[in-house]
């Protein structure tokens, strides 16, 4: 790794703030993605099932789940360990898998190490067949979560909850269903999570395209042939283009390269892609796992990411490498630099030997320098392949960096940037999904509370929440999001804790004959303020990096720093959870009153 003490700090920071403003600068005040309700609502349809004929049904549970993903059966499986059986799960999936029953583009794969990732893997008796594993394997343990659980019984697929309202006279949830169900619900928990709904960029034109096109989270097998694995045929004789760079582009451009007559990345920011170097899952290291192994691995892995910097690392991977650096310059501080100013340096380093091996790597010098990113690390999320690079010395791809610019205008036969035509046969977009407008257009739902006021109008100024779980006005409602929260880059880390959490409150409001909870306006309030006082040092971060969803495009507006996650840090947000669980006394919650809490203090 190149040494700060090489580097012209000053030039790289200079360099960086550059990359950053020819995003910012052209797209200051503009909308730059479209709602898919706008013309392009086929991009919802489900191509990987058909929702089987059935009744409509009018029913009464204690907790209505909305969303089958990871959170989904995470929620289910802890009110199962609660005691807790009375439930539904809705998912407009016609099965189990959220994110990854809808991404099933080629190359498709979790880049968090599989041994943390999958949920629930001592529970169910199952380890990955390798360290870094593919969709199909992820969506099957989905299942095998379902079935461990005895969740598909209490599943809804192929139905879309397009409307939740609170009946405060019965103190139930009144759920409507696009299958026509109408179901009454004690608590509801909302775990559509942010990665569902796709995105599509506001370009000139995009309606005019008259070739092929679709999103990747909606991949076309029957027009590309192939499938996640194996070589498109389909595309052997198409000049494909496809707009995006991040992370599933980063994961589906290879195979395309492999079977497309010509393949045309369009590029507005590059990503960092790290080498993943994955491999098959070793017996030997497996067999000797002792229990509790998965939750140990996971907490390590978690803590890595914050000042408690544990001794050892158990993942030991490319997403905790700025760490394991940085714990050798705080061990060998002779400078006595602070450790923020060890942390840029560390970063500075890891961005240099990642801009160096783009240019080992890409044999044209231009697009060589077009690839290697400008930004630190943990400005957008960090990229690991060991074919992305590769791909773009293949004669039959093109890389158009578009300079952060974006593509200028699509015509009917080619994508256009900096007055050049492009012409292609399908047009994919691997542009991600919609993270940053309101609630109901995320989630496809309108939910309104107390008075029928709608979460997306409560929200509107941005969230507020106590713990990320609940809001004022929507009593027995649970939303779960890394939002407010703690935040891990293993995401299911977290919504293990905060699933293991709602379980608690809802067992305890059952035992205790407690009709509603929410949070006292106080208590939220203090939250909000909490979170905005430990998120400025991220504020700052955020100003500084390239436009992307970490940032709400480079707007880091207000709206969006109330919409950060707990700035102490993840394992110091599950320590508050816990102590908070441990004290007993839900504090912070308004339960049916004054009444409700004096009965439960005086069983107590």
């Amino acid at each position: 790794m190149t040494k700060s003490t090489d580097l012209d700090l000053d030039a790289i920071r200079a360099r960086y703030r550059a990359e950053r403003d020819r995003r910012t600068a052209t797209t200051a005040g503009e909308r730059q993605y479209l709602d898919v309700d706008q013309g392009f609502s086929h991009l919802l349809d489900d191509p990987y099932g058909e929702a089987p004929p059935r009744p409509a049904i009018d029913r009464e549970v204690e907790v209505l789940i909305v969303g089958g993903g990871f959170g989904g059966l995470l929620t289910g499986a802890r009110l199962s360990e609660a005691g807790i059986d009375d439930m539904l799960i809705a998912d407009a999936g016609s099965d189990f898998g959220g994110t990854w029953y809808w991404n099933r583009y080629p190359g498709a794969a979790c880049d968090i190490e599989s041994y943390i990732y999958f949920p629930l893997l001592e529970e169910t008796g199952y380890m990955p067949v390798e360290r870094y594993s593919k969709s199909a394997e992820i969506r099957a343990h989905c299942r095998r979560i379902g079935e461990h659980f005895g969740l598909y019984e209490k599943a809804l697929f192929s139905t879309q909850v397009v409307a939740l309202d609170w009946d405060a006279a019965a103190a139930r949830w009144i759920a409507r269903t696009n299958r026509g169900d109408r179901i009454a619900a004690r608590f509801t928990v909302l775990t559509t999570g942010p990665l569902n709904r796709p995105k599509l960029p506001d370009i000139p034109g995009i309606a005019s395209f008259a070739g092929h096109s679709f999103h990747t989270s909606r991949w076309d097998y029957a027009y590309t042939g192939g499938s996640a694995t194996e070589v498109m045929e389909g595309l052997a004789d198409k000049r494909v283009g496809i707009i995006g760079t991040g992370a599933t582009g980063v994961q589906c451009i290879p195979p395309l390269a492999k079977s497309a007559q010509h393949l045309t990345v369009f590029q507005r920011t590059p990503s960092s892609v790290d080498v993943r170097n994955n491999s098959a899952t070793d017996p030997d290291w497996a067999a000797s796992l002792h229990p509790g192994w998965q939750q140990e691995r996971m907490e390590n892995f978690t803590a890595q990411f914050t000042r408690e910097l544990p001794a050892t690392d158990l993942v030991g991977d490319g997403w905790t490498a700025l760490f394991r650096t940085l714990r050798e310059r705080l061990a060998n501080n002779v400078d006595g630099l602070s450790a923020a100013e060890l942390f840029e340096r560390a970063d500075f380093e890891k961005m240099e030997e990642l801009r160096a091996r783009v240019a080992s790597i890409v044999e044209d010098e231009a697009a060589a320098e077009a690839l290697k990113p400008w930004f630190s690390l943990y400005c957008k999320r960090p990229c690991f392949h060991d074919e992305f690079l590769q791909s773009f010395n293949r004669d039959n791809v093109t890389l158009v960096d578009t300079a952060g610019r974006g593509v200028e205008r699509i015509t009917a036969d080619a994508i256009v940037v900096a007055g050049v035509e492009y012409p292609v046969d399908c047009l994919i977009f691997a542009t991600g999904f919609d993270v940053a407008t309101s609630y109901a257009q995320r989630s496809g739902m309108t939910v309104r509370g107390v008075g029928g006021l709608s979460l997306s109008d409560k929200w509107g100024g941005g969230l507020s929440t106590l713990h990320g779980m609940h809001t004022r006005s929507f009593p027995n409602c649970f939303v779960i999001s890394q939002a407010q929260a703690g935040m891990s880059p293993n995401f299911p880390h977290m919504l293990s804790e905060q699933t293991g959490h709602i379980a608690h409150i809802v067992r305890h409001c059952t035992a205790q004959g407690i009709q509603t909870v929410e949070p006292t306006a106080e208590a939220e309030g203090n939250w909000v303020d909490t979170i905005l006082k430990l998120g400025e040092a991220r504020r700052q971060f955020n100003a500084d990096c390239t436009p992307g969803y970490y940032n709400d495009e480079g707007r880091n507006s207000d709206v969006a720093a109330r919409s950060s996650a707990f700035g102490t840090g993840p394992v110091a947000f599950i320590k508050l959870l816990q102590a908070w669980r441990e004290a007993g006394d839900l504090a912070g919650l308004e339960l049916d009153g004054d009444h409700a809490r004096a009965k439960m203090e005086n069983a107590a």
